[in-house]
């Protein structure tokens, strides 16, 4: 029996200097990261940013990096693979996983990441230094009212007990004492803009305008939205998704649960890293999860979805 297949594409955190190595030893896509990173679309050559860390986890340049390494794994594996019952993206993946629904061409997806770092990165400079991280081990009920006084949001929720929080630097530094306290663990991201909160806001009215000139159609897949975990079925409904997710919560718990509800028994991350099949497999254990980035080869990724 084939199995009830979810593609997931990630966000930022995970890219590192051999994110395309997988890729780049499979024929199907070997010369795709150096044609759809060209050094005149990033500034510099490829080579240069995957072997410098600040400009590999740079918003500017992370950001289309990562819809590029997820589209390109999925041209690989599309024609093999089921045909997906759930498409599901995290914060920028969302724009990757709306591109595998066929709403936007790889290239112009790509484009459009970059479009979407930099202006989140002219909110970003508008504004004192901003920060994303990670709160565990308190119930997300009590960060969002811990933070509400402060210029700090709740970003992504993923469990009860887990979520992203986005704001002003020095404001962690206030409330930072009060998450150890309460029995909380931080852990700051390598990402220097406050995604998906109100500080985004300027950014998320001209991305909506180009967005309405880029996408092509209705998506050909169930892609999820970010914000709700329910299927998008509309291009008008994904340039609001794509462009409203900049500055709002993102409901990464519930997109968990969608899969869950759709009763998919395989879920396969595109990479880079492996941070959302984890945090499916730990949610809903009776689904096989598993990244590209854990495998040698790319055949070595049908194999196992072959023995399942």
């Amino acid at each position: 029996m084939m199995p009830r297949l979810a593609i997931l594409c990630p966000g930022q955190g995970g890219q590192h200097s051999a994110m395309f190595d997988l890729l780049r030893a499979d024929p199907r896509t070997a010369a795709l990261p150096d044609q759809w990173l060209s050094e005149a679309d990033l500034g510099q050559p490829l080579t240069r940013i995957l072997t410098d860390d600040s400009l590999l986890f740079s918003n500017r340049l992370a950001q289309p990096l990562i819809v590029a390494a997820s589209l390109a794994a999925w041209s690989a594996l599309k024609d093999f693979v089921p045909i997906p019952e759930l498409v599901a993206g995290y914060s920028i993946g969302e724009l990757a996983a709306h591109a595998i629904a066929g709403v936007v061409a790889p290239q112009p997806a790509i484009r459009l990441a970059a479009l979407r770092a930099n202006l989140m990165d002219v909110c970003a400079q508008q504004s004192p230094r901003q920060v994303l991280f990670a709160v565990s081990g308190i119930e997300v009920c009590a960060v969002a009212t811990l933070v509400a006084p402060l210029q700090l949001y709740v970003a992504i929720e993923i469990d009860v007990d887990s979520c992203i929080v986005g704001g002003y630097y020095h404001d962690l530094r206030i409330i930072t004492d009060d998450i150890i306290r309460l029995g909380g663990r931080i852990n700051v991201l390598p990402v220097t803009v406050a995604s998906h909160t109100p500080l985004m806001n300027a950014a998320v009215a001209p991305f909506a305008e180009e967005l309405r000139t880029q996408l092509c159609c209705d998506p050909q897949l169930p892609v999820l939205s970010g914000l709700s975990g329910e299927i998008v079925t509309k291009k008008e409904q994904a340039v609001s998704v794509l462009s409203s997710q900049i500055a709002q919560t993102i409901h990464w718990n519930a997109c968990m649960d969608a899969c869950a509800e759709h009763r998919i028994t395989a879920a396969l991350e595109l990479g880079p890293g492996a941070a959302l099949s984890r945090m499916l497999q730990a949610r809903h254990p009776h689904i096989a999860c598993r990244s590209v980035s854990e495998f040698r080869t790319l055949q070595g990724v049908l194999n196992w979805l072959e023995r399942l």
